[in-house]
C-alpha cells in the first residue's frame, strides 16, 4: 500500500477515499468553533455560554439548516454520562472544606428532600397541564427535579457576581450532590412504569417494587460516598509528591498541570464507571473524590486546574451539541405550549416551595431563599435522564424527552440569562474589591475590630446596651443571627446597623457600621 500527497489511498489498484474522517471532523470542528465563538459574544449580552451550543446542535440537526439526521440515544447517554462526570469532578476539585461551614447542611437537605418535592409538584403539573398518569407524570417530575452542575458551576463562574459565602456554598454543593436522587428516582419510576405497561405475564406487585427501589437507596447513596471518599484518598496520597517532583523535561513547577489533569480526569472516570457497575451512585462518587482529593492535596492539584477547566468546558460543549442534535423541533410543537406551562410551574411554584421548605430550618434570608430557588438551573442532566425511558421503550419516551428539553431551553434562557441580575436585585451579591461606593453602601463608613466589647461600643454611639455588655462584638453578631455568620450579614441595633466584613475562617475578624439619620 503506498500514500501519495493527495487525500486517499491507494489499495489493490482502487482508490480508498478519507472522506469519512475529513467529513465529519470538518463539520464536528467548524461546529464547535462558530458554537464558541457565538457563546463569547453571547455571553457578553447575558445569555447563558450552553444556550448556544444546544441550539447550535438543533440548527445542525435533522430541522436546522445542517440536516444531520441523529438518533444514536445509546451514544448520548454515553457520552452525557462521561461528561457530566468529568464536571462533577471539576467542580468537586474546586470545593473548598471551609463551604462545607455554612452550604453543606443545607445542600444536603435540598438535594434529598428538596428533588423529592419539586419532583412531586412538577409531576402534578405535568399531570393538569399534559394529561399523563400519575406515574408518568412523576416519572417527569424526577426527569426534570435537579439542578444541574454544569449549568451551575459554569453559569455562576461567568456572571462576574460574588455571591455571599452561604448562597454560593448551598448553590454549587446542591448542584453536585443532587443528581444521584434524580437518577435514583427516575430509574425507579421507569421500573413502575415498565411494570405498568406489562402485556405479556403478570406484572410484579408494585408494593414490591418500591420495597426493592428502597432498599436499593443505602446501596445507591452509601456506597457512592464510600467508594468516592476511599478514591478521594487515595488519589490525593498519589499526587500529593508530585506538587514536588516534576516531569522529565519540565523546569518549571506551574507547567506540567496538563499531564497531571490527564491522570486525575482518567481516575475520576474510573472511579465513576466502577462505581456504577457496583450499584453505587457514580456522580456522587467522583464528586466526593474531587472534594476530598482537592482538599488534601490542594499545592499539588492548583497546576492542573487549568487544564481540568479546559475539559470541563470540552465536555460541555460535547454534551450539549451532542443533546442538540437528538432533538427534533417539529415534533416538539403539539406539545410546545403544554410543556412551557409545565417550565414556568417548576420554575416559579415547585422549585420556590421545595427550596422555601427545606431551607426553613437554616434562617435563610427571604432574599437568600428567592435567589437560591430562582437559580435552579435546569441543563444536560435533564436530557440525558430524558434518554432512560428511550432506551426502555416506554410509551410516552418522546413525550417526556421532548417536554424535558422545553424545560431547560426555557430555564437557560430565563433563569440562566438573569443570574447577575437577580444577584444584585436581591442584595445577595458582594461589592466588587476597589469599587468604594458600594463598599460604603453596604458596610458604612466605620470599621470596628471584632474583638470590641459590645457595652463599649453602645456608649460611644449612643445605641442601647444589650444584656452581656462585655460580650465581643463578633460573639454578639454570630449569636443574633443564629447561623454561622458570613461576610455580607448584617444585624441592626437601635439606628446602627453592624455588617460582618471581614472573617478569618468561622472567625468574624471586622465589622462594618452604618448610622441612620435620626
Amino acid at each position: 500500500m503506498t500514500c501519495r500527497g493527495q487525500p486517499g489511498l491507494i489499495a489493490s489498484g482502487m482508490a480508498l477515499s478519507l472522506d469519512f474522517l475529513t467529513l465529519p471532523l470538518l463539520a464536528a470542528a467548524t461546529l464547535v468553533f462558530l458554537s464558541v465563538l457565538a457563546g463569547l459574544y453571547s455571553a457578553r449580552a447575558g445569555f447563558s455560554f450552553l444556550l448556544v451550543f444546544l441550539l447550535a446542535g438543533i440548527l445542525a440537526g435533522e430541522d436546522g439548516p445542517g440536516g444531520w439526521i441523529f438518533d444514536d440515544f445509546r451514544l448520548s447517554f454515553w457520552v452525557g454520562n462521561m461528561a457530566l462526570a468529568v464536571i462533577l469532578l471539576d467542580g468537586g476539585l474546586r470545593t473548598e472544606f471551609s463551604t462545607f461551614r455554612t452550604g453543606l447542611k443545607p445542600s444536603l437537605v435540598l438535594a434529598t428532600v428538596g428533588v423529592v418535592l419539586c419532583a412531586s409538584l412538577t409531576g402534578l403539573a405535568a399531570m393538569l397541564l399534559l394529561g399523563l398518569n400519575w406515574k408518568t407524570a412523576l416519572l417527569l417530575g424526577a426527569i426534570v427535579g435537579s439542578t444541574d452542575a454544569a449549568a451551575v458551576f459554569s453559569l455562576l463562574k461567568s456572571s462576574g457576581v460574588q455571591l455571599n459565602e452561604r448562597v454560593a456554598a448551598t448553590l454549587e454543593i446542591e448542584s453536585g450532590m443532587n443528581d444521584p436522587m434524580a437518577v435514583y428516582l427516575t430509574l425507579t419510576l421507569v421500573g413502575v412504569a415498565l411494570a405498568a405497561s406489562t402485556v405479556s405475564g403478570a406484572p410484579p406487585p408494585q408494593g414490591a417494587l418500591w420495597q426493592s427501589a428502597l432498599q436499593s437507596l443505602p446501596a445507591q447513596f452509601g456506597g457512592g460516598a464510600a467508594l468516592g471518599a476511599l478514591a478521594g484518598m487515595g488519589l490525593a496520597l498519589l499526587i500529593k509528591p508530585l506538587g514536588t517532583r516534576l516531569p522529565a523535561g519540565v523546569e518549571d513547577p506551574t507547567q506540567g498541570g496538563g499531564l497531571l489533569a490527564l491522570l486525575i480526569v482518567s481516575s475520576g472516570l474510573a472511579v465513576f464507571a466502577a462505581t456504577t457497575w457496583l450499584g453505587g451512585s457514580g456522580f456522587l462518587a467522583v464528586y466526593l473524590m474531587g472534594v476530598i482529593a482537592g482538599n488534601r492535596a490542594r499545592a499539588a492539584v492548583m497546576p492542573a486546574l487549568s487544564a481540568l477547566d479546559g475539559f470541563a468546558w470540552l465536555s460541555q460543549a460535547g454534551m450539549f451539541l451532542l443533546l442538540g442534535l437528538l432533538v427534533t423541533p417539529s415534533d416538539m410543537l403539539h406539545t410546545a405550549w403544554p410543556a412551557l406551562g409545565v417550565a414556568v410551574a417548576l420554575m416559579l411554584v415547585a422549585r420556590p416551595v421545595s427550596v422555601w421548605v427545606c431551607l426553613l430550618p437554616f434562617r435563610f434570608t427571604p432574599r437568600e431563599v428567592f435567589y437560591i430557588a430562582w437559580v435552579g438551573l435546569r441543563g444536560a442532566v435533564p436530557i440525558v435522564l430524558a434518554v432512560f425511558p428511550l432506551m426502555a421503550g416506554i410509551g410516552e419516551a418522546r413525550t417526556l424527552f421532548n417536554v424535558a428539553f422545553v424545560v431547560v431551553l426555557a430555564s437557560l434562557l430565563f433563569q440562566g440569562s438573569t443570574i447577575a441580575l437577580a444577584a444584585r436585585w436581591l442584595g445577595v451579591a458582594l461589592p466588587a474589591q476597589g469599587d468604594d461606593r458600594a463598599m460604603r453602601a453596604l458596610f458604612g463608613d466605620f470599621m470596628l475590630a471584632g474583638e470590641a466589647p459590645m457595652g463599649d461600643l453602645c456608649e460611644i454611639y449612643g445605641l442601647p446596651v444589650p444584656d452581656s455588655p462585655q460580650e465581643p462584638l463578633s460573639a454578639w453578631i454570630t449569636r443574633m443571627l443564629k447561623r454561622p455568620p458570613v461576610v455580607g450579614d448584617t444585624v441592626s441595633l437601635g439606628l446602627a446597623t453592624f455588617s460582618v466584613r471581614t472573617m478569618t475562617g468561622a472567625r468574624v475578624t471586622a465589622i462594618g457600621l452604618k448610622l441612620a439619620k435620626e
